[in-house]
């Protein structure tokens, strides 16, 4: 397992990379592509998420239960430390576009600094303009609020069951919706696809993926030391895709229930041979530099890239839409390349990002080391 000095895993930064790639390559390239990657992104998401707070919180309980005060300890760090990584950046950025007034920003402002816009969505079975991505936000604010006390409680034993029965049940809810609905449609697969206990397999499997690691790490090592299982995941997830395209309604059994499942397994295997290292060509990609740093921005990246630029949303009075305009009257040949529009926008969020980890995010992250 190749970690920096202080403990931080290097490939998951590559991982995050890719991750937040497949997203913007979906919303991007909405026009041409016909491929769920971005739902693959947000997925692998999850289970690093689940990953990483399950380990951050099964090794606290190690140290914290049955000592006085354990579970108070155990929970403050926690809640402190993914507080300041994550409200500061999102409640400025909700706080600017609330300002500029950009919709529905402020029609839905309870909704947005309670991090209910997935539930929102669920209940009007509808998206919210340039607001829809932070769904999964909301998804990630919400599963913080349990697993916690399904990690210090639920004895280390019995917590793969509960982590297994868990993932079913996520499983049989889009299962269920489904064939619930014979005239399932877009409105919804939003259900299904936005609702916390529909993402609950995701988590529940970078839940295992912990366990793993902290008391079968034997186990975990012979597990995770080939690449052969993740090219398998991944051939898996080809195959479903190509079934998924079989069916006449482009909302099937394939893409409404097992999507989600299938591409938790592919991030399981894929994040699980990360921490042990992948070697050769999957290396140098994962620590390139590049990969590194757009990894570590990524957060900022998720964030603001809906409101840098929104193919269905972004107003003929929008920054980016202007310097399009801008650009088109001394180069009128690019206009309508869909690649040179890519390349503009994943350029202006980058800067973006960057400049908000460098001057905003990374100096308040500082603060997690002196008040937890």
């Amino acid at each position: 397992m190749r970690t920096t000095s202080q403990g931080h895993i290097i490939q998951l930064d590559g991982i995050r990379f890719i991750a937040i790639a497949l997203v913007l390559i979906e919303h991007l390239f909405v026009e041409v592509n016909t491929v769920p990657v971005g739902a693959t992104g947000v997925t692998i998401f999850f289970v690093l998420s689940g990953f990483l707070i399950s380990r951050i919180l099964l090794k606290s309980k190690e140290k914290n239960y049955g000592t006085e005060g354990g579970f108070r300890k155990y929970l403050s760090k926690f809640l402190i430390r993914r507080t300041i990584r994550i409200f500061p950046v999102y409640y400025l950025t909700i706080l600017l576009l609330y300002i500029f007034n950009v919709p529905p920003v402020r029609e839905k402002l309870g909704w947005l600094a309670l991090y209910g816009t997935n539930i929102y969505m669920a209940w009007n079975k509808t998206w919210m303009g340039s607001m829809d991505h932070l769904w999964s936000l909301a998804v990630e604010e919400q599963v913080y609020l349990f697993f916690p006390f399904l990690i210090f409680f639920v004895p280390k034993g019995k917590l793969v069951p509960v982590l297994g029965v868990m993932g079913l049940l996520s499983l049989a809810f889009r299962f269920y919706y489904y064939y619930a609905n014979p005239d399932f449609a877009i409105d919804d697969w939003i259900v299904t696809y936005v609702s916390t206990p529909a993402c609950l397999d995701s988590f529940a499997l970078g839940g295992l993926l912990a366990w793993l690691q902290v008391y079968r790490n034997d186990f975990f090592e012979k597990l995770f030391s080939k690449s052969w299982p993740v090219v398998l995941a991944f051939a898996v997830w080809v195959l479903l895709q190509f079934w998924s395209k079989t069916f006449d309604s482009r909302f099937n059994v394939s893409f409404v229930v097992l999507d989600r499942t299938v591409s938790s397994i592919f991030g399981f295997f894929l994040i699980g041979r990360a921490v042990m290292g992948y070697t050769g060509i999957m290396a140098a990609f994962l620590e390139n530099p590049v990969s590194i740093y757009l990894g570590k921005i990524s957060y900022g990246l998720y964030l603001y890239h809906n409101f840098v630029y929104n193919h269905f949303h972004s107003g003929p009075m929008h920054p980016t839409v202007r310097i399009f305009r801008k650009i088109y009257q001394y180069a009128p040949d690019l206009k309508g390349s869909v690649a040179f529009e890519a390349l503009v926008v994943i350029t202006l969020t980058i800067a973006v990002a960057a400049f908000s980890w460098h001057f905003f995010e990374k100096p308040i992250n500082a603060l997690k080391d002196k008040y937890a």
